[in-house]
């Protein structure tokens, strides 16, 4: 394999069929399964599990074998490689409901070429649901069928269903004028971890906020955002697959919308 081929669909799917039997080997288990904690900005408690670290080293081999020459980037396993095209891999995106049996994690894999990203999949092994993105579209597939992913538009702010995961960093970051944009949407939700995003994709959130996203993150969803008729930016309007303080929304002019109420209040 050369080093500036971009795999098939397919095999973003060989890779979700692995890191979706390693996760669930340890899914709901009574054994101890965190090995560490690694404690981040605004959160006490991020764990790492046994999972973490099976799903994503099966991942690295297969993708090594295929593409001896592509980059990879994962949370547990940091770089390696160079080259034009990286995958980007978070294997357990939501450890903590994860560690609650509470089916809204899920295997993230992403790909990004000459830093943007490209293709993406969203793979939820418990449930059987799958949301993923190339050149052609997104797309998601579960038992109940296989349909085209599309973003909800020409929504008003005060009709717009706004998510972010967690309320603990609102209060660590005054200059971002979260409590503003609550204020004139039509609700809040909170704890839904990537599965907000995917919703944004398939039109049932319109908005979605986080504080401080790594690369890992946010770049296998990116394509399925926008693949779907979304918007991604950081808050400063720029491309987001660095990760940091980033807002997604399904209509480009909702996204102008909330951008200028988080910087200016």
């Amino acid at each position: 394999m050369t080093n500036n081929l971009l795999p098939d669909s397919f095999f973003l799917h060989e890779l979700a069929n692995i890191a979706g039997k390693a996760s669930l080997e340890h899914y709901r288990t009574n054994e101890l399964i965190v090995l560490q904690n690694k404690p981040k900005a605004d959160y006490r408690f991020d764990p790492v599990t046994q999972a973490d670290k099976l799903a994503e080293k099966l991942m690295r081999e297969y993708i090594t074998a295929a593409y001896p020459d592509h980059a990879i980037i994962g949370e547990e396993y940091g770089i390696s490689g160079s080259g034009s095209i990286q995958w980007v891999l978070d294997p357990i995106d939501g450890t903590r409901p994860f560690l609650c049996g509470l089916p809204l994690w899920a295997n993230l894999i992403g790909v990004t070429h000459h830093g943007k990203a490209v293709m993406g999949m969203m793979s939820q092994p418990y449930i059987g649901e799958r949301f993923w993105a190339d050149a052609n579209g997104s797309w998601t597939s579960s038992a109940h069928g296989h349909f085209r992913l599309e973003t909800r538009k020409n929504i008003a702010l005060n009709q717009a269903i706004l998510h972010t995961n967690s309320p603990e960093p609102i209060a660590t970051h005054p200059d971002i004028h979260f409590g503003s944009l609550t204020e004139q949407v039509l609700m809040t939700r909170y704890g839904g971890e990537c599965y907000a995003m995917a919703m944004l994709a398939a039109g049932r959130i319109d908005a979605c906020f986080e504080y401080a996203l790594e690369p890992y993150d946010i770049v296998p969803l990116i394509p399925i955002i926008e693949q779907a008729g979304g918007v991604v930016t950081t808050l400063d309007g720029g491309r987001a697959e660095a990760g940091g303080a980033v807002l997604a929304t399904g209509c480009p002019i909702l996204h102008e919308q909330i951008l200028t109420i988080l910087n200016q209040g």
